[in-house]
C-alpha cells in the first residue's frame, strides 16, 4: 500500500505505508482515529498480527492526536509506551484511536485503543510523551 499522509515528511509517509495506513477517520485537537490494514505479511502463528504492529498502530494514533493539537513543531517523542493486549489482531481493517489524557506543554500523557472492524477491543496503550522542538530533534539525530 503506497499511502501518503499529506503534511507529513516523506519518512513519515514511508512509516505510514509500512504500518498499513488506510485513512484518518477523525482528527481534532487532542484526539485522533486512524484506520490501518493488517496484512498477512504482518502476522505470525497463522494470522495473528505481530505485537509490534499493534503497538505501532496505537502509538501512531496517539501521535496524531498530539500533532492535531500542537502541530509538527514540537515533535512528540515517546518516553514510555505500554501496551496491554486483550485479543489477537487478525488480517483486515483495524481502528486505532488516540487521545491526550493530561499534561502540559512539554510532557503529556496519552492513551489509545485498537479495535477490529466489528468493534471488539484488541489492545489498549498508554504513553508518556515529551514535546521536543524539531530543530533539537534534528540536531540529536545528527541532521
Amino acid at each position: 500500500m503506497n499511502a501518503v499522509v499529506s503534511g507529513l515528511p516523506a519518512a513519515a509517509n514511508d512509516l505510514s505505508a509500512t504500518l498499513g495506513f488506510v485513512r484518518v477517520v477523525s482528527l481534532e485537537p487532542g484526539r485522533a482515529a486512524v484506520e490501518y490494514a493488517c496484512g498477512m505479511h504482518m502476522c505470525h502463528s497463522g494470522g495473528v498480527a505481530q505485537g509490534g504492529f499493534v503497538a505501532g498502530w496505537i502509538d501512531a494514533a496517539m501521535a496524531h492526536a498530539v500533532m492535531a493539537k500542537f502541530g509538527h513543531d514540537p515533535v512528540p517523542i515517546s518516553l514510555e509506551l505500554k501496551i496491554s493486549y486483550f485479543a489477537p489482531a487478525n488480517p483486515g481493517v483495524v481502528l486505532a484511536t488516540g487521545w491526550i489524557e493530561a499534561g502540559g506543554k512539554s510532557t503529556l500523557f496519552a492513551e489509545g485503543t485498537l479495535h477490529d472492524a466489528a468493534g471488539k477491543l484488541l489492545a489498549k496503550g498508554t504513553s508518556t510523551v515529551r514535546m521536543i522542538p524539531v530543530a533539537r530533534v534534528s540536531a540529536m539525530a545528527g541532521g
